[in-house]
């Protein structure tokens, strides 16, 4: 299945989160952090949102830092992706 996003929003996928500390104490899973660094998986066109002028700066494959408890986290194929405006896009990881 394909995941268009429409508008300004931006399909990205969490990438692993740490399973140890730096220090070696092993997390549960209830003690993980959602993970903020993410690949874009999908990018919608921009356009025009609430009467302005939005230009996609961000594309598929890029390595992002997202908000942390921003966009909508949905399951398909038994893959988890997040649904975000590209305002919730803190920064590109180069």
């Amino acid at each position: 299945m394909n995941i268009k996003p429409l508008a300004d929003n931006v399909v990205i996928k969490a990438t692993e989160a740490e399973e140890t500390t730096k220090s070696g104490i092993v997390l549960t899973s209830a003690a993980k952090e959602k993970p903020q660094v993410a690949v874009v998986v999908a990018v919608g066109p921009g356009g025009m949102v609430d009467g302005k002028e939005v230009k996609m700066t961000v594309k598929a494959g890029d390595k992002v830092i997202a908000a942390k408890y921003s966009g909508t986290d949905i399951k398909i194929d038994n893959e988890e992706y997040t649904i975000l405006h590209q305002s919730d896009i803190l920064a590109i990881v180069e």
